[in-house]
């Protein structure tokens, strides 16, 4: 079995990594998305900027931080789903989110 600090360490390489991809690597994508959903630039950055530092702060020394940024990133990513479920995005666009809430959930409450 895998010891759970190490479980807790991969997950939070896994978001910050994806999140970090997704967010800077592919920022393009993430332009087109926000317009395509008629979400405007200013929320899109806000989003981003959240995103990012939230997920800096789950490698914080800090439980508290850690625990604040697994949060946020888990109310973010509730947020995405909310929004590919409105606009019936297939099941397979909504998975990325589903699956970063959870692992943020799960931070979270291995932080608390």
């Amino acid at each position: 079995m895998i010891p759970t600090e190490s479980l807790l360490l991969a997950l939070k390489f896994i978001v910050a990594g994806s999140i970090f991809f997704v967010w800077v690597v592919r920022y393009e994508n993430i332009i087109k998305e926000f317009e395509s959903y008629g979400l405007n630039a200013q929320l899109r950055d806000f989003v981003g900027i959240l995103k990012l530092s939230s997920s800096a702060m789950l490698f914080s020394s800090d439980t508290k931080v850690v625990m604040l940024g697994a949060l946020i990133i888990t109310i973010l990513m509730m947020a995405a789903l909310v929004t590919h479920i409105k606009i019936r995005n297939p099941f397979r666009k909504m998975a990325p989110s589903l699956t970063l809430m959870s692992f943020g959930l799960f931070i979270a409450i291995s932080n608390a």
